[in-house]
């Protein structure tokens, strides 16, 4: 298997767990447990942006940069919501 569909691989499922913990974090019901997922949550967020990083480093997940205009009329539709 080639290294890049490893590591997509491995990003999907980091960001699967993301959303578990993100979700377990919203629905906890003590402060306990709340704060165990929102630690993993954060480690994991950490996890996705370095595999990201070197995903991306290898030109393997290339990004665009938004042009200001675009982020400037976002801001606008969501602040008029």
């Amino acid at each position: 298997m080639q290294d890049k569909v490893i590591m997509n691989n491995i990003l999907t499922s980091v960001k699967n767990a993301c959303d578990i913990f993100m979700h377990g974090t919203i629905e906890s019901s003590t402060p306990n447990v709340n704060s165990a997922f929102k630690q993993a949550l954060n480690e994991t967020l950490c996890m996705q942006n370095e595999i990201y990083a070197k995903m991306a480093q290898k030109g393997w997940y290339p990004a665009t940069q938004a042009e200001q205009q675009q982020i400037q009329q976002t801001k606008q539709k969501y602040a008029n919501s």
